[in-house]
């Protein structure tokens, strides 16, 4: 990688972005307003929190084609409010995919294509992204392709992003048929809301589902699979007196978009949910499980640990990162993940000892959001012929003397909104124009903390503030966790589909205040 100086990512490159009048933001000042880095303001509940590890894990349900064929798999999805039992004496209506959140989980096998067709019952318009998805631009949950509520309703979604104008070119319908070829390796995705300026209430409410692909490789390895595979969600919510999700929208019946000034950088919930359960328990052999972490959450970071830890330590084996498989598993004590990472670990329960609990807690939290959920360890003596190989798969690796451009994005803070190169999100105006098939090196400098998404394919990171990657950077990733006042850069290459994408931070609340941008590949 190139030698790229902290100094060059913080000063010279935001120069160079935004020209000799930016201001950058100095490290002091940052760690005044941010201590520890974590994002956002906790917003607290307004009704006694639900007692820990008295709900099981539930596992959300595996989506059945409504057809077939020599190609494709066909699936009808339906967006609409349920009801569910969150907290002590109340009901709490979500939006969720098929009524429920999580919404359930499409499989889909490499090189088969997956079609879904989703409808929208809610009062206001949705749009869906397949998160990691490599995807056609007409079918990669462009913000402004809203899919109108069945009957009829508000036309929230046509404001805009909080400090811009009315949106134009907006398209409805009534339903939208999203197309996705699957012509990439088996990887951990999800699908969520991605509607213009109120992303952050949608997924909040509910709008999320795991998306797993599937290939050969990864079947062929012994993995632990079937019940011995968790997919587990996490998400911290907090409630209001009516036992709802709470949200500090500027106009909660969304007809203007953002929240209030207090929590605009980030909400955090003081009740953390894994699969929509507040801190549930799973029973769990004492074999190897398969893992597959994802943080929706829209603003919290965590840092992973199992209490107690393993005799000897490394108790969370990583496999695979949001592109899919290492090449090979790394050990870890603790992983941080931010919202939209997604962590593929292997947990040996055989190191306990039969009978005991595990709780897999939260470092970064505190007052509850410290803990997540607990694993009950059973008997001695059952069978497991999973294993984890020394060479999990064969990655290419991209090689960074081979770029032919680099691009700097500067994701900064202005007086009511969240940019990127200094400019709220404006459709249609893109920034960067990379070529098909051609390796660029992008780097993404911050002032605050932002976990940084491309769409369309994933990339690798190549180091931070000149240094070499971190320790939760391997493989290939979609996601970056870039921390205040720093710079990652990355190796990317885009292929097979020309059109309009999206760059942006994953921070629901920063995304929805206008820190997003578009590319154009051709």
């Amino acid at each position: 990688m190139s030698g790229l100086s902290r100094r060059r990512f913080l000063g010279v490159g935001a120069a160079g972005v935004l020209g000799a009048g930016a201001v950058a933001v100095g490290v002091p000042m940052l760690g005044r307003m941010i201590p520890g880095g974590q994002p956002g303001l906790l917003l607290s509940s307004k009704v006694p929190p639900p007692k820990k590890y008295t709900v099981p894990l539930p596992l959300p349900s595996v989506l059945q084609p409504v057809r077939t064929d020599g190609t494709s798999d066909y699936y009808e999805i339906t967006a609409r409010p349920g009801l569910a039992r969150l907290v002590p004496g109340h009901d709490t209506e979500v939006w969720g995919y098929q009524g429920v959140f999580p919404g359930p989980t499409i499989e889909s096998r490499s090189g088969r294509r997956t079609v879904v067709t989703h409808r929208n019952e809610l009062p206001h318009p949705t749009v869906v992204h397949l998160h990691g998805g490599h995807t056609p631009h007409d079918s990669d949950g462009y913000p402004l392709d809203l899919i109108a509520p069945m009957g009829g309703g508000s036309s929230a979604g046509s404001a805009g992003m909080a400090g811009m104008p009315g949106m134009s070119g907006a398209t409805s319908q009534p339903e939208r048929q999203y197309v996705y070829p699957m012509q990439q390796r088996a990887a951990t995705l999800w699908y969520h809301d991605h509607t213009m300026g109120f992303t952050g209430p949608h997924v909040y409410r509910g709008l999320a589902g795991f998306h797993l692909v599937r290939d050969d490789e990864e079947a062929a390895l012994g993995l632990p699979h079937g019940p011995r595979e968790l997919p587990l969600m996490l998400a911290d919510r907090a409630f209001g007196a009516d036992g709802g999700f709470a949200y500090p929208a500027l106009d909660p019946a969304e007809g203007k978009p953002g929240v209030t000034d207090s929590y605009m950088n980030g909400v955090l919930g003081d009740v953390i949910l894994v699969n929509g359960a507040p801190w549930p328990f799973a029973a769990v052999d004492r074999a190897r499980y398969r893992l597959r972490l994802l943080n929706a959450s829209n603003a919290r970071r965590y840092r992973l640990e199992l209490d107690p830890q393993p005799a000897g330590g490394g108790g969370l084996l990583q496999i695979g990162s949001d592109g899919g498989l290492l090449d090979r598993a790394l050990a870890h004590d603790s992983i941080d993940i931010a919202p939209a990472e997604r962590f593929d670990v292997v947990v040996d329960f055989s190191r306990y000892p039969a009978g005991s609990s595990v709780r897999l807690v939260n470092r970064l939290g505190s007052d509850g959001t410290d803990e997540v959920m607990r694993f009950d360890i059973g008997s001695a003596g059952v069978a497991d012929d999973s294993r984890v190989p020394g060479r999990l798969a064969q990655t290419e690796t991209l090689d960074p003397a081979k770029a032919v451009a680099t691009r700097t994005f500067l994701f900064q803070k202005s007086h009511n909104s969240w940019t990127v190169n200094g400019h709220d999100y404006q459709p249609g105006c893109s920034l960067a124009a990379p070529k098909l098939g051609q390796t660029e090196i992008w780097r993404f400098v911050t002032d605050l903390h932002h976990p940084v998404h491309l769409h369309l394919d994933p990339f690798q990171v190549l180091g931070r503030n000149g240094a070499k990657p971190g320790a939760y950077d391997a493989g290939w990733k979609d996601t970056v966790d870039v921390l205040p006042a720093q710079g990652v850069e990355v190796a990317v290459r885009f292929t097979d589909y020309a059109g309009r994408f999206l760059l942006h931070c994953h921070n629901l609340e920063h995304e929805d205040m206008a820190m997003m941008a578009e590319f154009t590949t051709d």
